[in-house]
């Protein structure tokens, strides 16, 4: 835990208070001990492993490294989450070993008949027996770790397959026999062995694994000591802090409630002794955190599994994503800012915050597998070439990190800018980037152990350990929403429901996306990213595209919803995590947390409407002007949320706030002309009211 950017008097969690919360979480990944504990933890490292080598070689087939990774995400839920979430820890019951082992078994199917499958066109008893029991263990495996929500969705799907030919025009579909739905769901790629769990096995397991090696380098530290620095100074400086760490940690984790646990550890604790309330300082640490999931360049899991369905590179996504996760940090920022003057809650002082650039200069290598994964994603690499380069350069920072505290910091230093040298040299030359990371890997590897840093060799297995539990959710979500991805492929169903959206909302565009996000709240409510996403993206953004809305602004504005829900109560993810270290009611802070992101709510449909917002123009100016829009009609609508802007707002100016930046979102004729006069006159009423209560009676 990283509590030393904390002035000495703030309170901070300590390893068993942290260890409470962690175990609190609805996701958290339990720790066994024992011989079950020591298998689990070397499974984990085999699966990194295998990862990291299919990933870099691909050396087997696609559709096998997806059974197989299956495999291993079965035999990690089984062995480390129990029928029932809580009680006694009495170990792995013979049932949970029979199960983990049996999903693995059977994780390698494919891989042993890879033959007979692909030339055997219909599936045969075996097949039958094997896909039964692998997507009855996926049901199970997503209960356990998620709860009943997304495996009874994913069930209806199944319903539909079954029966949905007794429905009347147009919901029904021709009907399908047992082992045509198998073939779909289980045999072929379109269900658990499709685009979500391609991506899973490749990309996503990747960059989580990547975050992991970089906090258990010290990233963290340096991101709080970054934004300590930088803002912990400034009126409402704690709560700034909270922001501006979350923006920082959203670089590296695309995991909003691994977010909140990681920098609210000490956030909340020091917003609360600063005069926060403990429902606001969680609601501000929830509403940054999630932000993470769009802040590029390691979006979340549905950024890669978006730049698949769309066939687009995954940094076309990050280019596009990169404005609106600048106006949703933004726009947290500027509501702490407003609380903060409402309350006249001050900062820390500035001698108890750390030098940012003290920090820098600490750790500036950490920064560099950031900087060559942020060149190589924008240079045209592939994701899976530069998570591969970015994790291996990682590891070398690691392993001479450590290998600098035995002989000393300037030879470490040497080291770094020869490495960097040979690297660069070697890439010019043949492009093998890989290779020569490799290279210099097992150069510091020989090296540790001749200066005696074995331990730091613990410290990697342990990354690798926890990067693959790191990965159990997200893996199993995507194996479990394949099958809405089999059954909308099979039947059309997408089709008719973007019928059905058409139909209600009048064609009118406004109508259809207000419709489209209340879908994504309301899911949202009860399941992870990436299953709202899945759903409402394949069932939803054919209606926007048929409204002239394209596929990258609808799939992105599904997306943005998606991340709003994890904070829509009563059921948020992100709030809970924040609940537990604030010591308050999850409800109270998700409430505040919508109103916290309340400004955020109207990036989306500002893309929508001009689409320069997600770079896709060619104009500078558009951006630039598009850009300034969207600061305004933020600062405007955190105004009228929160009642004070330049002073404090009564009603009436509230209003007229709320109907400046209404207009500066609608994007119709002269909207944007009245949105802006009507804006500069709420600015300088309230600048002018708030001048006029200073002056002396």
């Amino acid at each position: 835990m990283n509590t030393h950017a904390l002035p000495a008097d703030a309170p901070a969690l300590s390893e068993e208070e942290l260890r409470k919360v962690q175990e609190a979480l609805p996701d958290h990944v339990p720790v066994l001990g024992g011989f079950a504990g020591q298998v689990t933890f070397w499974m984990g490292v085999v699966f990194s492993v295998f990862q990291i080598y299919t990933s870099a070689y691909s050396p087997l087939a696609s559709v096998i490294v997806r059974s197989v990774h299956v495999g291993f995400l079965l035999f990690m839920v089984f062995m480390l989450f129990r029928v029932r979430r809580g009680g006694e820890d009495r170990g792995v019951p013979l049932q949970d070993w029979a199960l983990a082992l049996a999903g693995f078994a059977l994780g390698f199917y494919h891989w042993v008949f890879y033959v007979e499958l692909m030339t055997r066109p219909d599936p045969d008893l075996l097949d039958m027996v094997v896909g039964t029991l692998v997507v009855a263990m996926v049901f199970e495996a997503s209960r356990r770790v998620m709860g009943l929500a997304l495996p009874l969705i994913c069930a209806a799907f199944v319903v539909y397959l079954f029966f949905g030919d007794a429905l009347p025009f147009p919901y029904g579909h021709r009907g399908y026999e047992f082992d045509l739905i198998l073939h779909q769901l289980y045999r072929g790629v379109e269900g658990i062995y499709g685009i979500p769990i391609q991506v899973s096995s490749t990309f996503i397991f990747l960059f989580i694994l990547f975050g992991t090696f970089l906090e258990k380098a010290g990233m963290i530290r340096l991101f709080n000591d970054i934004a300590m620095g930088t803002v912990g100074h400034y009126t409402g400086g704690p709560a700034k802090v909270a922001v501006v760490s979350s923006a920082l940690m959203g670089t590296i984790s695309g995991s909003g409630v691994a977010n909140v646990v990681s920098t609210g550890q000490f956030t909340i604790p020091l917003m609360k002794r600063f005069g926060y309330r403990a429902a606001f300082a969680g609601a501000v640490e929830a509403t940054a955190s999630m932000g993470g999931q769009i802040m590029p360049p390691v979006m979340g899991a549905v950024a890669f599994i978006m730049a698949e369905n769309l066939d687009v590179p995954y940094g076309d996504i990050a280019v596009a994503a990169a404005i609106p996760a600048f106006l949703y940090f933004f726009s947290a920022f500027w509501m702490v800012h407003l609380e903060a003057k409402r309350s006249n809650l001050v900062g820390l002082p500035k001698d108890q915050c750390p030098s940012a650039l003290a920090a820098i200069r600490r750790d500036w290598y950490l920064l560099l597998p950031l900087a060559i994964l942020v060149y190589l994603l924008f240079a045209g690499f592939t994701p899976l070439y530069a998570g591969t380069v970015g994790l291996g350069f990682t590891v070398i920072l690691i392993l001479g990190g450590r290998i600098a505290a035995t002989l000393g910091h300037r030879a470490f230093r040497v080291f770094v800018w020869v490495a960097l040298g040979l690297i660069g040299g070697f890439y010019l030359k043949s492009e093998n980037l890989d290779v020569m990371v490799g290279a210099v890997a097992l150069l510091l590897l020989v090296t540790g152990v001749r200066t005696g840093a074995r331990e730091t060799y613990r410290l990697v297995l342990e990354s690798l350990s926890e990067g693959a539990r790191n990965s159990i959710a997200v893996g199993i979500a995507c194996a479990l929403v394949g099958v809405i991805i089999g059954t909308l492929t099979l039947t059309g169903l997408g089709g008719t429901f973007a019928r059905v959206v058409v139909g209600i909302s009048g064609e009118s565009k406004i109508a259809a996306l207000v419709l489209t996000m209340v879908v994504c709240l309301i899911l949202g409510m009860g399941i992870p990213t990436i299953p709202n996403y899945i759903i409402t993206a394949s069932m939803v953004a054919p209606a926007l595209l048929g409204m002239g809305v394209s596929l990258l602004q609808s799939h992105m504005f599904v997306f943005y919803f998606g991340i709003m829900a994890d904070l829509t109560p009563p059921v948020a993810l992100a709030a809970f995590a924040a609940s537990s270290i604030a010591k308050e009611s999850a409800m109270k802070i998700g409430l505040i947390a919508v109103r916290v992101a309340l400004a955020g709510f109207v990036i989306p449909y500002m893309f929508i409407y001009d689409p320069a917002l997600l770079l896709q123009t060619d104009s500078p100016l558009a951006v630039v002007y598009i850009t300034v829009k969207a600061l305004l009609a933020i600062c405007l609508w955190g105004g009228a949320a929160s009642g004070y802007f330049l002073g404090p707002m009564g009603w009436p100016m509230r209003v007229l706030s709320t109907a400046a930046a209404g207009l500066l979102v609608a994007a119709l004729p002269v909207t944007d002309e009245l949105g802006f006069a009507l804006g500069a006159a709420v600015i300088a009423i309230n600048w002018w009211s708030s001048r006029k209560a200073l002056r002396p009676a």
